[in-house]
């Protein structure tokens, strides 16, 4: 079972560039577009946990069904 280390790694950039966005354009005043930009980045993000949580599942179910 190897792991993703390169999935680790694109969450966190993402969270470090919504983050940055995130702020900048909080100080531009634009707090709704701020709120928007970390919900459209969450979303992202959730998707890419799910899939790493369905092939982790899938390599779970060959373990233990000998398939």
């Amino acid at each position: 079972m190897n792991v993703d280390v390169n999935a680790i790694f694109q969450i966190a950039g993402i969270g470090i560039i919504i983050a940055m966005i995130h702020t900048v354009l909080k100080q531009m005043g634009k707090e709704d577009m701020a709120h928007w930009v970390t919900v459209i980045g969450f979303v992202v993000v959730l998707f890419m946990v799910v899939r790493l949580l369905d092939n982790l599942f899938k390599e779970i179910k060959t373990i233990f069904l000998f398939q």
